[in-house]
């Protein structure tokens, strides 16, 4: 009897015992990205699931997506909530497209993408949104029609030496290297009437298209919004609340970010039907098409286009889902993850890979919980809405939010398109570069078990490539380049042929963008331990939510800089601009880098001696401040010049290029126009902008430095 007695009363105190001892985070961390922990059945389920019918932003069918998503995020036990915003978006109501040429009957467009042979989708193709332009201006154009290759500025040049008046004719455009809105306003610049934008066969099509091969059928078109902005356009810079302040029609043209012509996305075989039609000069070797394709010539005409394009605009409430899971130390403290939900079509591989990806992050994070783990610091899921009209879900959440994200937020991690492809990609601001390295050492290469991500991504390369997050391309852009915060982007594959047509649907993505859905997760497939987007991606944020210091390094941030002005100075050595400035600046903040590396490790080195080392949670917290508003101090409250909303002085889109991007937009920015005028106050004023961004790193140097002056 005293025998069991004594058994049971080891057994009480051992089981205290355990529960007593802190279990590492690591442990955790490892867990997560075990084969145990992911599930490759929930995941197709889930894509499945999302991409049955469209779902463009404001649609019941987006409605019921977010339902899933919310009660997905529940079913995980995290805090959960809606939070919707009433939006400008808009419609298609009527499109009417015609070509006349020479004497020939004239040419009347259907303007649809033809549902394929057994298509599933069949039944709610009807469903999908007529293809058109969003925020497209309504009206009528009518004129002879002049190939512009891909709309750029320099093809604009190239035809203006080449003797071609764009005026009064509408632009054709083939869609690749830049933003659609951009054609369509480099159009408009040129003087052209109209644009109408279409997917080369060179650029997106085969001798065989889906479903037999990857490739975008001739039929099929390219959607999208050819806003200029960011978030809605009848709110700039304020969250689109209900009986909130707005512009009007009127007053959002004069903001500059919409369209002042209009214009119409078409296929690449009704695109080659109006190149037949063109005359003139016969167009460069590398403005040309594919090799079975018509041959393309300048123009203007001879053929005649009459585009008319009625469209609607709309208040139309939009939710983002929100999900928080409070760090136990460290609550006030924020590492976000986004994604957003919206689709111009089923949206298999944009966005809704992503949308899986983080609904398996959400299950492998309620897993971890349920065996004791608890996040330093909180973790924030966020799924967006409306972003393929212009980031606009996002953008109204961060300028609702704006003064407590500057205050709190450590890093956002996005992911947009999850998975189109093979090869493993990403996008950050430099400190997080050596976070995104180790993180993908950890990862096994969902394509070659041998290795991991980390080494198929550098391939024979000594590092990985990195790019960075200037462009305007995806929800991080208000977080970076509006507020200062610290981001990543990444994905497996970039762009995929059936972007933004009717045919990104869930067979696509089955036969060629992820088959078995092995670059979803880390599971077994095949009897293979794969490792995969969910897996970086949550790996990443649990070590910025976990470690008690941000592995956070400023040094690669001041070698990038380094880079990014040496570049720079090649284009102003002969202009009398003077970078040293911008140099000595870029000086000090490497210093400063190295000094609060040198600081953490040895504190980091100090903590291994408990009798020498008086713990104190201040100097953690001390410590990490300064990497997490170093950042910030790259901001400047005025904005860049005439774009005033973007306020971050590294990172920005390009002018002609929402897409694009070099570092030190603001400079590029007067460069360009100096070039253009060639004046002295041109000159002086790129000068200028060279002594802003040289002030911007330095306020970074003395955050890192954390002292007065």
């Amino acid at each position: 009897m005293w025998k069991t007695i004594l058994a049971t009363l080891f057994a009480i105190v051992t089981s205290f015992s355990l529960l007593s001892i802190k279990i590492p985070k690591l442990y955790y961390h490892s867990l997560y990205i075990s084969d145990s922990y992911s599930n490759n059945v929930s995941i197709s389920d889930h894509l499945y699931t999302l991409t049955q019918r469209p779902h463009v932003a404001g649609s019941q069918a987006n409605a019921d997506a977010a339902n899933y998503v919310l009660s997905t995020f529940k079913s995980c036990s995290i805090q959960t909530h809606i939070k919707s915003y009433d939006v400008s978006l808009t419609y298609p109501v009527s499109r009417y497209l015609t070509l006349t040429y020479l004497d020939d009957e004239p040419v009347k467009f259907d303007l649809r993408q033809e549902i394929y042979d057994n298509d599933p989708y069949a039944d709610v193709a009807s469903e999908v949104l007529p293809s058109f332009h969003a925020y497209a201006k309504s009206g009528l154009a009518i004129g002879p029609v002049v190939y512009v290759n891909y709309g750029r500025v320099e093809d604009y040049e190239t035809l203006e030496k080449s003797g071609v008046n764009v005026s009064d004719c509408i632009a054709l455009a083939r869609y690749g290297k830049i933003y659609r809105g951009d054609i369509v306003r480099n159009g408009y610049q040129a003087g052209a009437v109209g644009v109408i934008v279409y997917s080369d066969r060179k650029d997106y099509g085969g001798e065989k298209w889906f479903p037999d091969e990857k490739w975008l059928p001739p039929s099929g078109v390219q959607v999208g919004s050819v806003y200029n902005g960011m978030g809605d356009p009848t709110t700039p810079g304020w969250a689109s609340n209900t009986d909130c302040e707005r512009l009007s029609e009127e007053e959002v043209e004069k903001e500059g970010d919409v369209p002042l012509i209009p214009s119409m996305p078409v296929s690449a075989e009704d695109g080659e039907t109006i190149l037949r039609s063109i005359g003139g000069q016969v167009a460069d070797e590398d403005w040309q098409g594919s090799k079975d394709g018509p041959t393309y010539r300048l123009g203007p005409g001879p053929g005649i286009v009459n585009l008319s394009y009625i469209g609607k605009q709309v208040i139309s409430e939009i939710q983002n889902v929100i999900g928080v899971i409070e760090g136990a130390e460290e609550p006030d403290r924020f590492v976000i993850l986004g994604n957003h939900r919206d689709a111009w079509t089923f949206g298999a591989v944009d966005p809704n890979s992503g949308t899986a990806s983080l609904l398996e992050i959400a299950e492998r994070l309620a897993k971890l919980k349920k065996i004791g783990w608890k996040p330093r610091r909180t973790i924030v899921l966020c799924n967006w809405d409306a972003e393929e009209y212009g980031l606009i879900g996002s953008t109204e959440w961060v300028e609702e939010n704006r003064e407590m994200l500057a205050s709190k937020v450590v890093a956002y991690l996005n992911v947009d398109s999850g998975v189109s492809g093979e090869e493993f990609q990403a996008s950050a601001t430099p400190q997080l570069d050596e976070l995104l390295k180790q993180a993908t050492k950890q990862v096994k290469d969902p394509n070659n078990s041998s290795q991991t991500i980390y080494e198929s991504w550098t391939g024979s390369s000594n590092a990985p490539y990195i790019g960075r997050l200037g462009g305007g391309g995806s929800d991080y852009a208000s977080f970076l380049q509006h507020v200062g915060i610290p981001v990543a982007d990444m994905s497996f594959g970039g762009g995929y042929p059936v972007y933004h047509s009717m045919y990104d649907d869930f067979v696509w993505m089955k036969k060629f963008g992820d088959p078995n859905f092995q670059k979803h997760v880390a599971g077994i497939v095949q009897n293979s331990d794969l490792l995969m987007v969910a897996s970086v991606w949550g790996l990443v944020a649990l070590q910025l939510a976990d470690e008690e210091f941000l592995p956070f390094n400023y040094l690669s941030y001041a070698y990038e800089l380094q880079r990014s002005a040496k570049e720079l100075e090649d284009e102003v050595l002969e202009e009398g601009i003077t970078l040293l400035p911008l140099f000595k600046s870029i000086t000090e903040l490497a210093k400063a880098a190295t000094i609060i590396n040198k600081q953490k490790k040895e504190i980091e080195e100090a903590r291994r001696w408990p009798s020498l080392w008086k713990k104190d949670h201040f100097v953690a917290r001390e410590l990490n401040d300064k990497l997490m508003m170093a950042e910030r101090a790259l901001t400047d409250r005025e904005g860049l010049y005439g774009r005033p909303w973007y306020k971050h002085l590294i990172y920005a889109p390009s002018k002609h290029n929402d897409y694009g991007s070099k570092s030190f937009p603001g400079i590029y920015d007067a460069l360009e126009t100096a070039k253009n005028v060639n004046n002295v106050e041109a000159w002086k004023f790129v000068q200028r902008e060279v002594w802003r961004v040289s002030r911007a790193i330095r306020q970074a140097s003395l955050v890192l430095k954390g002292k007065l002056t």
